[in-house]
């Protein structure tokens, strides 16, 4: 049974939401110039991206290709490229950095302490997120409130930095992200039919179990020390008075 067939249930008020939603990257794209859309091809970014395409609203892609990504991801990036109206750029982590961390650290730092994980993430996606980000506005992102709990509060559009974050799915259910994907024939990452909730780096991601939370296949052989920050890569953590969102 594939992820269409278990969660594909729409809200009693999808309708409602899509509106919203819709709304929202109408105005996203006509008030704040540049604007991307930050895309891990996920369900809720792939989601994004198709009905960015469907309102024929002109907002490049982007995705951090960390050099650790599953072959699935990479395969759909070829596919969202063929296929995409709008440009989707690709950043990678700075080879040399990379090459210093795993020289000194091993290949598998991030299994060792949380501080070694964070290192890796800043290296591996925090630093080219930065460069995503240089000169742009505003951006959209796919996070939304049902994720965790690190995230309950995440609102439609966050002002509170330098540059705003438009998070138009923030009110979604999953049963509505795959409602959409279902109706839609959207193409999406095979690993969310083998029980891939959240997908990350394949070092750090694994399929979850019946009754775990929505993100307990990140990084986890981390204990829950902090608060559910651990659940993090640092791509979406408040960095108050910074010219950048990380």
């Amino acid at each position: 049974m594939g992820a269409i067939d278990l969660h594909a249930r729409a809200s009693k008020d999808f309708d409602a939401r899509l509106a919203e939603t819709q709304a929202l990257l109408v105005q996203a794209a006509a008030g704040y110039r540049p604007l991307t859309q930050a895309s891990s091809l996920g369900a809720e970014d792939v989601v994004i991206t198709h009905l960015i395409h469907r309102l024929a609203l002109d907002i490049p892609v982007f995705v951090l290709d960390t050099g650790l990504l599953h072959a699935e991801t990479l395969a759909l990036l070829e596919r969202t490229k063929a296929i995409s109206r709008a440009p989707v750029t690709v950043y990678q982590p700075v080879q040399e950095s990379v090459v210093q961390f795993v020289g000194r650290e091993g290949q598998e730092a991030m299994y060792r302490s949380i501080e070694l994980r964070k290192a890796c993430c800043q290296i591996r996606k925090v630093e080219p997120l930065e460069r995503a980000l240089a000169g742009q506005k505003a951006w959209i992102t796919g996070l939304r409130r049902e994720q965790s709990a690190a995230r309950a509060e995440v609102p439609l559009v966050d002002a509170g930095e330098a540059r705003v974050k438009f998070n138009p799915l923030a009110n979604w259910t999953w049963g509505d992200v795959w409602h959409y994907i279902a109706a839609h024939g959207v193409d999406y990452h095979p690993l969310h039919d083998r029980f891939y909730p959240s997908i990350g780096c394949a070092p750090c991601t694994r399929a979850i179990s019946l009754g775990e939370d929505f993100r307990a296949g990140r990084w986890w052989w981390e204990a829950d020390q902090e608060g559910g920050a651990a659940k993090e890569c640092g791509l979406h953590v408040k960095k108050k008075d910074e010219v950048t969102t990380a």
